[in-house]
C-alpha cells in the first residue's frame, strides 16, 4: 500500500528544490562560475534527484539521488558523473547544515576519504570539500557557492 504522508526527513529536504547557480573556487585553478544545479522530487516525492552541469571541462557533469537512511536517521546520496565514477556518501541535513561522508569503498576504490560540510542559508549554499588519505588528516580541496536562480 503506498501512503501519501510524507516523512518530516523528507520534508526538510525541500529547501534544496530549485535551480541554483554553482561557483566553484579551486585552489590550483581560481573561481570558475556558469555552472549549475537543480534539485527536485522524483517517484512522488519519496527521493530527492540533484542534477549538476557544468561548462568546465575538467569538471564532470552530475546526477545524485538522495534517499532516506532509517538505519542512521540521516540519509544516502548515490553519486554518478559523466567520467562514469558511481560513489555513495553518507548524508545529514538539519536544517542549515549539509554534510557529507565518504570513508568506506562502495562501487568504486577508495584512493581517498571525501567530506563536504556547507551551511543553507536562504539562497544561499557555502560549502567546502575536504580529502584526506588516511583519515585523520583533512585538506582543503574545494569550495562551492550554490545561489537559488
Amino acid at each position: 500500500m503506498v501512503t501519501t504522508e510524507r516523512p518530516e526527513e523528507l520534508a526538510r529536504l525541500d529547501v534544496f528544490v530549485g535551480e541554483w547557480t554553482v561557483e566553484a573556487d579551486i585552489p590550483s585553478v581560481g573561481v570558475m562560475g556558469g555552472a549549475r544545479s537543480v534539485f527536485e522530487w522524483t517517484l512522488g516525492g519519496r527521493f530527492l534527484v540533484q542534477r549538476s552541469e557544468t561548462p568546465i571541462a575538467e569538471a564532470p557533469d552530475a546526477m545524485m539521488l538522495v534517499a532516506p537512511d532509517p538505519a542512521t536517521g540521516g540519509y544516502t546520496q548515490h553519486y554518478f558523473d559523466d567520467r562514469g565514477i558511481a560513489r555513495v556518501y553518507a548524508m545529514s541535513f538539519d536544517g542549515t547544515v549539509w554534510r557529507l561522508l565518504r570513508e568506506t569503498a562502495d562501487f568504486s576504490p577508495l584512493p581517498f576519504r571525501q567530506r563536504f560540510t556547507a551551511r543553507v542559508d536562504g539562497d544561499t549554499i557555502a560549502g567546502a570539500w575536504e580529502k584526506s588519505t588516511d583519515g585523520t588528516t583533512w585538506e582543503h580541496d574545494l569550495t562551492l557557492t550554490y545561489r537559488r536562480a
